[in-house]
Order: structure tokens, then sequence, then C-alpha cells
């Protein structure tokens, strides 16, 4: 057996294979590690698995409950939305009320989750409070406003409390030519990025107004978020394609945080309020921007366009620190 300790081979596809995970361990495979750095296949499988998969898994293991990356395998089966999975880890003897991140159990976050029914509650256990209900709420309705759509490529700058004029205004932003816009949204990556890099659009929302460039990550650059944030926040997001969601933080002009990662799930060093937010948003990387700066679009147009204008920002350094 090498190093992959039996697993060797399998590939995210298989761990909905019953037949090939009870060959590998009836073969030697070990069920308490996979791969390297201590991962285990159980949490492996609930992510990627089927629930038969979990099932086996889980009646091989020594303590269903046991640790990787300090959380259970039904912690991560609640955060990615696999309740069938999580169910199948509850009747194998896991434990709803082990205590994760935030002081959070598995059982209470679930109320804020897609099916908020999927464990009973302890009796005397605290449910949600109205604040928490509310967050969970306003999630549920943001995101299925939003809906799906690709977004892979795509600059935001989500900003609170001022509106599309004021965004336009504090970039000294003027119109844009109304036939190179059509022309560049009809086939916007033939362009080369340094060509319309300073072409943003900007749309008022219920809450604020969102910058966006469908191609490009003009509306996250330091400059912009630092103007549009004077006296308020604004939430940058760049969906790059090579490394995946890059998300910063500007208020009042001074930026609290780079190189984030919105929709990735809630953090060991998350606060209780932190832990829920990121719930809520996990794998809905536009709607935590617009939620985290207190935007209530009712639909993706001030994402995907056509925004209510089309500007051009001035020739400057917009990486200026």
């Amino acid at each position: 057996m090498t190093n992959g300790h039996g697993w060797d081979g399998m590939d995210y596809r298989g761990w909905q294979d019953l037949g090939d995970v009870r060959r590998r361990l009836d073969a030697g495979a070990d069920p308490e590690r996979w791969g390297m750095g201590g991962s285990r296949p159980l949490h492996r499988a609930v992510v990627f698995g089927s629930p038969e998969v979990v099932a086996e898994l889980a009646g091989r293991v020594r303590d269903v409950d046991a640790l990787e990356h300090g959380v259970t395998a039904l912690w991560e089966a609640v955060v990615a939305r696999k309740t069938e999975n999580a169910r199948a880890l509850v009747a194998a003897g896991a434990d709803p009320g082990w205590v994760g991140h935030g002081g959070w159990t598995p059982a209470r976050l679930s109320l804020a989750g897609p099916e908020p029914d999927l464990f009973p509650l302890p009796e005397g256990a605290p449910g949600l409070t109205d604040s928490e209900r509310a967050v969970a709420d306003e999630g549920r309705r943001l995101i299925s406003a939003v809906g799906e759509f690709h977004y892979e490529g795509t600059g935001l700058a989500c900003v609170a409390g001022i509106d599309a004029e004021e965004a336009i205004r504090r970039l000294s932003a003027t119109p844009a030519d109304s036939e190179f816009m059509d022309e560049l949204t009809e086939d916007m990556f033939s362009y080369d990025l340094d060509e319309t890099l300073r072409f943003v659009g900007v749309t008022t929302v219920p809450g604020g107004c969102v910058v966006t460039q469908p191609w490009g990550y003009g509306p996250q650059q330091p400059v912009v978020m630092r103007l549009l944030s004077e006296g308020t926040l604004a939430y940058g997001l760049y969906a790059n394609a090579k490394s995946g969601n890059q998300g910063c933080v500007f208020r009042d002009g001074v930026g609290e945080g780079w190189d984030l990662h919105p929709g990735g799930g809630p953090y060991p060093e998350d606060s209780l309020e932190e832990v829920l937010f990121s719930y809520v948003y996990t794998h809905k990387a536009v709607a935590y921007c617009l939620a985290y700066a207190g935007l209530r679009p009712t639909d993706a147009r001030a994402v995907v366009g056509p925004p209510d204008h089309w500007v051009e920002l001035p020739e400057r350094d917009y990486w200026a620190r």
C-alpha cells in the first residue's frame, strides 16, 4: 500500500461509487486516512459522496466525530448543504450537538440552512434568535433574487449608502461612448484588458449601489475602493479565473481586509455572527459581497447588466497605496 492509504487514484467522483469504496476497504484501504496532511475519507465523502458511501465509511471508523482541520464530518456536511449525507452520519451516531466554530453546533447552524428541520434540537437547546433568523431569511431571499449565472472574470464593488450618481461623482467618471459599449459587451473578451479596464457599469440598488465590470478587476482596484468607501463601507470582489474569488473590504477610505475569500464558508477564528453570515452565503460569493455591504437588490442586473450607467474612469494609477 502506498502513502495514499489505499485510496490512490480516487477522484471526487469516486466517493459516489459504493462498490469501489467497499472493494478498497476490504482490500485494506484505511478508513481513517486519505491522502496527505491528516485528511480523512469520511470528511471527503460527506462533501463529494453519496449517503450510502458515507454510511459505509461511518460504520468502519473508530469515531464518527473524529476531527479533520478542527471540525467533524457532520459539520462539513451541514456547511456543504449535503443534507442526506448529514442524515446518514446522524444515523451512524454523529453528534449534532458538537460545538464548532463560533460556538455553533451542526444542529443549530442547520436552522439557517436550506432544511431548517434537518435535525430535531435537543430539549432546551436554543434555536435561532430573531436577529439570526433575519440574517438567514435575507440570505435565502437574496440568493434566490440574484439567481445563478456565470460570473467568472467579474469585478464588483458593492457600496453602502450611496447611489449610482454619487459613485460616479466620487470616481470623476464620464459617460462612456454607447456604440463602443455595445461592441464591448457583445464580445468583451476579444479586447485586451488594458483597453477596457477603465470602463465600468454603475447601478443604484436598495441600500446603495454596485460598480461592476463583467470582464475584469477594475472596480476592486485600491483607488476605486478608496474613493467609493469614503464615509461608508465597500466590499470588492474579483472572480479570478485562475485563483478563485478574491475579496476586499474598505471602510471610510481605508482598506480593512485584502485577499479575502467571500463565499468560502466559516473559518475557525470567526465570531458567532461571522460564522452564521459565512454559512448562509457559502458558495454564493456575489450574494455574500452584496449582503456584506447591506445591499438588497431584487435581481442580478446590477452585476451582469445592463447597468444604470456605463462610465469611463479617468486615467490615473489605480493601484497607488
